[in-house]
């Protein structure tokens, strides 16, 4: 059980790090596009207005965050196909 619990947590951390990095590339391209400049590196910055600060905090919060639960949830079914349960520390809540 101690093998299985590590295994998942680490393919559960690299499949929640590859999909937060994927999930950055893409809101910056969108950032991009539309506003027209680049996003804000440190958007705790005076020289960074409220609103570009708090816009870009929001975006890519929630758009990492999303992007991480649909990577961790894509694992945690592809280590129950292969396993044939769901991963340690998870459970089928499903009627």
């Amino acid at each position: 059980m101690a093998v299985a619990n590590t295994a998942w947590k680490v393919v559960g951390a690299v499949s929640g790090m590859a999909a937060a990095k994927s999930a950055r590339k893409a809101l910056v391209a969108g950032w991009r596009k539309t506003v027209g400049d680049d996003p804000p590196t440190n958007p705790a910055s005076p020289a960074t207005t409220w609103g570009e600060a708090l816009a870009w905090a929001a975006a890519s919060g929630v758009a990492i965050g999303v992007a991480r639960l649909i990577a961790q949830r894509g694992a945690a079914a592809t280590w129950r196909k292969a396993t044939g349960s769901y991963p340690p520390g998870l459970e089928d809540v499903s009627p």
